[in-house]
């Protein structure tokens, strides 16, 4: 019997993790990085152990040291959550080996499937040797780990070799294995899987299917089960191969089992020998709790010989920090506030008032709707997610409203290429023109309530400026003997955190939320920017800046000063939350300056080069 259960993990898979351990009467304990000295992971669970020395980016992959912490914490029993160790055999033995008990499948099924070369031979599928121009395109994959690290889309035969490299480099340095393969590139595909939970007395469930197609770089944006549209022969089909995965590796345990699906044909792609990240979607269809069963099949229990029936449908949106309209470049900051309306379920590492740092995933949180339709469930999250309260960094919450309500989306016609064609479309929006008054109003309040602001004579109207979607805007009030007022709209009512401005005889209310210099207006930001700007902060034409904090991996091959560079050609890759980010010329010119180094960290905004641009004759 499970008395304590160390995560080997951190963030939202260790909280959720330990959530259920509390409703099982399980004690719990979190190791952290010094980076995690703080996060909520390490604050809710019983005990928290700290991992001396490595990096914080490396320090989750110690197997040595966790195991070390599980001991010396008094834990029985280890549970890995995803990514990091989740799918090292080795650290699976050295936990087992130590007498705690693993929980997950055998250190055998892992091996076999942590290659994704070796799970396609059980699979009875060969990758591609030699590639020529008519097996374009094609897909250029890490044989080991996941989340789209060391993956490339090739369609040039040119380009094969570069990226053959780039993903062996990528691979490397986030798996330390640079094992790549080749394999045919599905285009129009969807991307489906299925959960599968094995015991050790022979049982295997298949839970239903997934559809995870929203993608972006690969990793998985917007999930649902069971996957819409499929016909009962193409499910009972998936079934049945990922029931065969899990035999031909005597599984146990929770897992998954990935393919594309196109043209009603489905395509192995490989085995997760883990919980996946978009597992809420499952239990809330099935009713199950897939972390208590994980622990429940590691104490040697037997399933029922079928699963529960599943009911209604169930959708899970990833809520990151980023910003999809900037090449997806990830944020770092405070998260003020995050909230979503009662009715959704929200896994999250994260509460109010916590950093958002740059040496993990940028994943804040997912938001789970349940409801008896697909229909009724699209509307559930994208409605949620429109009122939700999401103050600090930039996020994608409005792309995965968008997305949401996409009519491709809707109607189910989606594939992994979805934000290709699409992205303008989801990141492109109109911002409220009224929230910029709205939020010099509120501010003005305070000023006018003590008697300020108002003349007997009339003046010039007050002015007030912020940076609201990149554009600057500009607006001007009065204080009157009625209060305050501006040009356009009647002013109902104003306090520091409710406007009430009545617009063609419609009345809208605005929250106003203040942090220093940031304002939310009900879902938009704002920055309140000075009476007076600083000419210093401008910089030279032509500068290439870091877009987010990280660490330079690498410059392109041969680049010094004095070179002569085109505009969009790739000079600097950046590593920002475990991806790289490829930094670009601005203009076509020649290089005058070069700041970036490999191993260099850098904050945002930091000055990597600068091109001067190459003048017309």
């Amino acid at each position: 019997m499970i008395t304590s259960v160390l995560v080997a993990n951190r963030g939202e898979i260790a909280c959720r993790v330990f959530r259920t351990c509390g409703e099982l009467g399980i004690r719990t304990v979190a190791v952290h990085s010094d980076a995690d000295e703080n996060a909520l992971h390490a604050r809710v669970a019983d005990a928290a152990v700290r991992l001396p020395g490595a990096a914080p980016g490396e320090t989750y992959l110690r197997g040595d040291l966790i195991v070390k912490a599980a001991l010396s914490a008094g834990a029985d029993a280890v549970h890995p959550g995803y990514g990091f160790l989740s799918e090292n055999a080795d650290f699976a033995r050295a936990v087992l080996d130590a007498g705690l008990v693993w929980i997950g499948p055998p250190p055998e099924a892992i091996e076999a499937m942590a290659s994704k070369t070796r799970a396609k031979k059980l699979m009875g599928i060969e990758p591609l040797r030699e590639v020529t121009e008519a097996d374009l395109p094609v897909l250029v994959k890490a044989a080991a780990g996941g989340g789209g690290r060391g993956m490339r889309v090739v369609r040039r035969i040119d380009d094969l070799h570069a990226e053959l490299e780039g993903a062996r480099a990528e691979a490397t340095s986030a798996f330390g294995d640079g094992e790549v393969f080749v394999e045919p590139y599905v285009e129009g595909g969807r991307h489906v899987e299925v959960q599968i939970l094995a015991d050790a007395h022979g049982t295997v469930w298949a839970l239903g299917t997934r559809d995870c197609s929203l993608q972006r770089r690969h990793q998985k944006v917007i999930e649902e089960a069971p996957a819409p549209g499929l016909s009962p022969a193409l499910t009972e089909e998936l079934h049945a191969l990922a029931v065969r995965a899990a035999r031909a590796v005597d599984y146990v345990g929770v897992g998954t089992v990935e393919f594309l699906v196109a043209d009603g044909k489905a395509h192995f792609l490989e085995m997760n020998t883990r919980l996946q990240v978009e597992h809420p979607v499952t239990e809330a269809v099935f009713g199950i709790d897939l972390v208590a069963l994980q622990i429940r099949v590691a104490e040697g229990a037997r399933l029922e010989n079928d699963p529960p029936r599943a009911r209604g449908h169930a959708i899970e949106a990833r809520l990151y920090a980023e910003d999809p309209a900037r090449a997806w470049a990830p944020q770092t900051g405070i998260l003020h506030r995050l909230a979503v309306p009662d009715g959704i379920r929200l896994d999250t590492g994260y509460t109010d008032g916590d950093p958002i740092g740059i040496h993990y995933d940028p994943m804040l949180a997912k938001a789970v709707a349940h409801a008896p339709t697909r229909a009724e469930a699209l509307r559930k999250l994208s409605g949620a997610l429109e009122r939700a309260t999401v103050h600090g960094p930039v996020t994608n919450r409005d792309l995965l409203v968008r997305s949401l309500r996409h009519e491709e989306f809707t109607a189910a016609r989606m594939d992994t290429g979805f934000y290709e064609r699409h992205l303008a479309a989801v990141t492109t929006s109109a911002p409220d023109p009224y929230a910029p008054l709205a939020a010099a109003l509120a501010d003005a309040h305070g000023r006018s309530r003590f008697g300020g602001g108002w003349r007997n004579l009339p003046s010039q109207p007050q002015t007030k400026r912020y940076l609201m979607a990149g554009t600057e805007h500009e607006v001007h009030y009065r204080h009157t003997r009625e209060g305050l007022t501006a040009e356009g709209v009647r002013v109902v009512h104003a306090d520091a955190r409710l406007v009430v401005l009545e617009v063609d005889g419609v009345r809208r209310k605005f929250e106003v939320t203040r942090y220093a210099d940031q304002v939310y207006v009900n879902t938009t930001a704002l920055t309140a920017l000075p009476r007076f700007p600083d000419p210093a902060a401008q910089q030279a034409p032509g500068s290439l800046l870091a877009p987010m904090p990280g660490t330079v991996v690498r410059v392109a091959e041969g680049l010094a000063v004095g070179a002569a560079v085109a505009a969009g050609e790739p000079l600097v890759w950046l590593e920002a939350m475990k991806m790289e980010h490829k930094i670009s010329a601005p203009v076509s010119g020649t290089l005058s300056a070069l700041h970036a180094a490999p191993g260099r960290q850098v904050e945002v905004g930091a000055l990597l080069a600068v091109v001067q641009e190459e003048q017309p004759e």
